[in-house]
């Protein structure tokens, strides 16, 4: 079984979908402590065909609390207009705000809940059918840091492959997991230009970009445009 643990970020780019494409299980990982500043509830969209960060208000957010002890307090109105106004001409404008308003009326507004429905919702109009789980519900020791509480939750779900994104190569062991039974992998992802506003391209945007432009059979080639390491 093939698993990969992220913090959960609100509407990421590519690669976290690309992750979460290729394995059978997906945790979110909403028991470690928030760290501001970044990408749990903000990322890039365009706006006035010029990269521009956005950011989802919080209510409560702090270090020293854990991310599925915060909420959202944004109604995303703001961001919806954003939206409307910088993507309205976009090819798969249409289905895309239908996407983002459906995620918009979830009513409970704890941040790890909001963003694993948000999440759902795009996998589900990708036809991605990876198991989303919250690491808060599951049995393991939270005394565990790093690599050793990964592990807890990879035998606890009884996993033999750990995949991991490309910027924790320095923070995970393969000889560790190996030992443990478990082969690691690391991803490296990569996206190949798509027709956007600009005339030159723009990578590394929120998934909100891609769906934009888009169509979810185009958005599944995409997925495959990565390596493993």
């Amino acid at each position: 079984m093939k698993l990969a643990i992220m913090q959960p970020y609100f509407m990421p780019y590519i690669g976290y979908f690309q992750l979460i494409n290729i394995i059978d299980k997906f945790v979110i990982y909403d028991d470690v402590n928030y760290i501001k500043k970044g990408w749990i509830n903000r990322n890039n969209i365009i706006v006035n065909k010029q990269k521009q960060l956005f950011t989802i208000s919080l209510s409560g957010a702090s270090q020293n609390k854990l991310i599925n002890e915060i909420e959202i307090s944004d109604n995303l109105g703001k961001f919806i207009k954003t939206l409307q106004s910088n993507y309205q001409k976009a090819t798969y404008y249409l289905q895309t705000i239908e996407l983002i308003n459906k995620i918009v009326l979830f009513e409970n507004r704890n941040l790890s809940l909001f963003i694993k429905n948000s999440l759902e919702i795009i996998l589900d109009y990708l036809d991605i059918t990876t198991e989303i789980l919250l690491s808060s519900d599951l049995n393991k020791n939270n005394e565990l840091k790093g690599q050793h509480k990964i592990m807890a939750i990879c035998k606890e779900l009884n996993a033999n492959t750990y995949i991991n994104p490309i910027g924790g190569i320095d923070l995970y062991d393969k000889n560790y997991f190996n030992k443990n039974g478990i082969d690691l992998f690391f991803i490296k992802s990569s996206c190949q230009p798509y027709n956007q506003f600009s005339t030159e391209f723009v990578p590394s945007l929120s998934i909100i970009d891609v769906l934009m432009h888009n169509s979810p059979e185009r958005i599944n080639q995409m997925m495959n445009d990565f390596v493993l390491l």
